[in-house]
This record gives C-alpha cells, structure tokens and sequence, in this order.
C-alpha cells in the first residue's frame, strides 16, 4: 500500500488489509518522501524517524501491516518503483475528481511501469 494522505489512509489500508487476506499477502506501508534537488538524497526536509514513527502510529490499529517502509527521491513514482518488486500489487488510495488527481497520475505511472495498481476511492 502506498501511504498519501493522512485521510485517505484507513480506508486504503482496510482495502489493503481485505485484499491481502484474500490472497494469503502481507502488507507493507510504503512511505515515499520527495527530496527537493537543492539538497542531498539523504538530506530530507522532514526527518525519516518522524515519518517513520507517524505513519506506524497511523497504522497501529492495524496489526496486518507487516512493515513502514520509507523512501527517498526526487520524483515519487520512481521513488515509490525503485522498492517495488516486479509486477507488485499496489494499493492506493484517493479521491475521484473529473481532473485527474496526484494519486491517480501516480497509479497510472506505476501501472506503466508494470504493476498491478488497484485505487481504493476514499472519501
């Protein structure tokens, strides 16, 4: 599951939590982190044990998540592709608009990439 929003993330996680049941699957809460190109890779603007430590408390309730994985880059999708497995289900979660949205461009770049991309509309 790709983390996004703080809202979206219960509903995705509990699509996740279905869809991994299902299959026999564990979970795995990927957190991409954009570092701007002024700074170095592993200098990003947030700290990584705060986001490590915010998402894990997100997912708390939640003991099918297995691991917070946390990565860094400069664009998301690539960020997100480059700890994915070939062919990875992914699960991500957003709002439908008629423009499409952040999540959505993003799904559809990893679907391009070669994954199984499942958009869990949340509210």
């Amino acid at each position: 599951m790709i983390y996004t929003t703080p809202s979206s993330m219960r509903e995705t996680l509990r699509t996740a939590i279905a869809l991994a049941g299902n299959m026999s699957a564990t979970v795995t809460l990927v957190v991409p982190q954009v570092v701007p190109y002024p700074l170095p890779l592993d200098q990003s603007p947030k700290s990584s044990a705060f986001t490590e430590r915010r998402s894990r408390e997100l997912a708390a309730w939640a003991p099918e998540v297995t691991a917070v994985q946390i990565c860094m880059g400069r664009e998301s999708d690539q960020t997100i592709d480059s700890v994915l497995a070939p062919h990875s289900l992914v699960v991500i979660g957003g709002r439908r608009r008629w423009w499409r949205s952040r999540e959505e461009r993003l799904a559809r770049q990893l679907r391009r990439r070669g994954h199984d991309v499942l958009f869990a509309e949340t509210e």
